[in-house]
């Protein structure tokens, strides 16, 4: 596949109405197995067999090409077989006159229109875009000028209405507040085709019935949800370590054996020594070659219930993981970092009124409610309060206070667009410089190989060309390196895989200063816990859900 080996000896077979969660670490090949399925990727060597007529649909990454086409026309488009049936429809008529063939093709095509259910589709297609959240104002505009997370959505609906044997989804809920992520919840609940879902939303793990893990280039099978998962992912893996383990004392053991018969034969003058190491030396090298080490990863509630020598073994040979330093200067608990009195904040009209709170060190806030809420902005008056630059939303009434001493670091959704282009390494460099942050190249390197990046050949990749998960693993680079005592993270474990995320977790828990994030990861939210503030929806109709 390419000049990178994703794949070897592959194999995955997917059953009517089965919901499968496709999980794995960032950069591992999850997106490619979804377009090999759906044919749009076909550098690969195998064999795909379909059910024939299996009609599939799936979710596209990529909207280049499309001028000004608009949201509901583009879901239309896209619906399996309703432009053709739609073209006779509405051109036979003017055009058949006594043709047979023609009035034969015309009946069919209002039957067949019946049967998919597409007389009534574009009302459908608006009742799923409103259960988004998408507003009418952005129904009827074109597709181009909608946010990611909201092409993300229109994505989404497309693959609702298609009625298709097999959905392909990539990663859904990502940009999702908790209204429009529990309505695709509720769809995969009651999904009748067969669907597979790259994802690592945990909310959306626990609805499926198998999850299919990609590691070591091949496909793993967990029968049940992400519960099920967790407990027989730690029993083959404890499993794996044990027969790991055996295969290296062995080697060890043959090598012994082989340095043994080498010295005998040396002295000996008959050649039984030199026939006994040539056959150890053959055992040796055979079991060399099956001996690979797989990837072992154990979920940290699983662990806590491991004891002694597994918990040991487990530390010696587990994977590697984002190593995050987050201990800076130790601060008076007492300290008031962000004071926010009597806010209201917006743009044609407020987002929210008379909002109260204050952060102070080791405190931890959620921002709740629904896109377009005002969690963001208000993020971002906080950040320009800090600064002291202007912001883009209008205060109405009310202030920030900021501590003189307060360092904000920043885990945004989106990556400011002058890094895009930028190498990796320049980046960090230039991220470092910006908050007068000495750093050297030792320094950037140490940082790629603690995020998991490989310092030669990532740190030459523009950032633009990294993987949505490696662009999270920036981000986060980025938040810590100057030592800041508020941490803001704005839906942080979106990319992120699941070994990620828990690293994510558990170095927030030992994060010393405060934190105020945004997240509709439940699990994400119970880890962190902290005290909720609820930002009510917007005032006035159609604000969009990227304020």
């Amino acid at each position: 596949m390419g000049s990178k080996r994703l794949y070897d000896g592959l194999n995955v077979m997917i059953q009517p109405g089965e919901r499968i969660g496709l999980v794995g670490r960032n950069g591992i090949g999850k997106t490619t197995l979804l377009g090999i399925m759906d044919g749009s990727d076909t550098d690969f060597t195998g064999q795909i067999d379909k059910r024939r007529g299996l009609i599939t649909a799936s979710t596209s990454q990529e909207h280049h090409g499309l001028g000004d086409v608009g949201v509901l026309e583009y879901i239309l488009g896209n619906l399996p077989d309703y432009a053709r049936l739609h073209h006779i429809m509405q051109t036979y008529p003017d055009t058949m006159g006594d043709d047979m063939k023609m009035i034969g093709e015309y009946t069919d095509a209002l039957t067949r229109f019946g049967e998919v259910g597409y007389y009534d589709i574009e009302d459908r297609a608006k009742q799923e875009l409103d259960a988004f959240g998408l507003t009418p104002t952005l129904w009827d505009g074109p597709l181009e000028r909608l946010s990611g997370g909201q092409k993300r959505f229109v994505e989404l609906v497309k693959v609702t209405l298609s009625d298709a044997d097999l959905a392909l989804i990539d990663e859904p809920t990502n940009h999702m507040d908790y209204v429009a992520k529990q309505a695709f919840i509720e769809w995969l609940q009651a999904a009748k085709q067969a669907v597979v879902v790259i994802t690592h939303d945990r909310d959306v793990l626990a609805e499926v019935d198998r999850i299919i893990e990609i590691k070591d280039h091949e496909a793993v099978s967990f029968n049940g949800n992400y519960k099920a998962y967790l407990k027989q992912n730690s029993q083959t893996t404890q499993s794996g370590v044990e027969q790991y383990e055996t295969a290296l004392r062995t080697l060890d053991n043959l090598k012994k054996q082989i340095q043994s018969a080498k010295a005998k034969s040396a002295g000996a003058a008959d050649s039984k020594f030199r026939i006994m190491q040539e056959r150890l030396q053959r055992q040796h090298d055979k079991l060399a070659a099956n001996t690979k080490k797989p990837t072992f990863w154990i979920d940290q509630e699983s662990m806590n219930d491991m004891k002694g020598k597994a918990v040991e073994k487990y530390d010696k040979y587990k994977a590697r993981n984002i190593r995050m330093n987050v201990h800076g200067k130790a601060e008076s608990s007492q300290r008031q970092l962000v004071g926010i009195n009597r806010l209201s904040l917006g743009f044609v009209h407020p987002l929210f009124e008379n909002m109260n709170f204050n952060v102070s060190i080791g405190e931890r806030y959620e921002l709740h409610g629904r896109n377009g809420a005002g969690k963001s902005t208000l993020v971002k008056a906080i950040q320009a309060a800090a600064n002291e630059t202007k912001i883009a939303a209008k205060v109405y009434a009310g202030e920030i206070e900021c501590d003189s001493k307060l360092r904000i670091g920043v885990y945004e959704q989106e990556i400011d667009e002058k890094f895009l282009s930028m190498p990796l390494a320049d980046a960090i460099m230039d991220i470092h410089h910006a908050h007068d942050v000495t750093v050297n190249d030792q320094r950037v390197r140490q940082l790629m190989s603690d995020y998991l990046f490989d310092p030669t050949a990532d740190g030459k990749l523009p950032i633009k060309h990294l993987s949505g998960g490696q662009k999270a693993r920036f981000q986060l680079i980025a938040m810590l390196c100057h030592s800041p005592n508020l941490l803001i993270l704005d839906e942080p474990t979106n990319h992120l895989d699941l070994p990620s995320i828990e690293e994510l977790e558990k170095a927030l828990d030992a994060f010393t200063g405060a934190i105020l994030y945004i997240s509709h990861d439940s699990f994400f939210v119970k880890n962190l816990s902290g005290d909720r503030i609820t930002l009510a929806a917007p005032v006035a109709a159609g604000v969009s859900a990227s304020a």
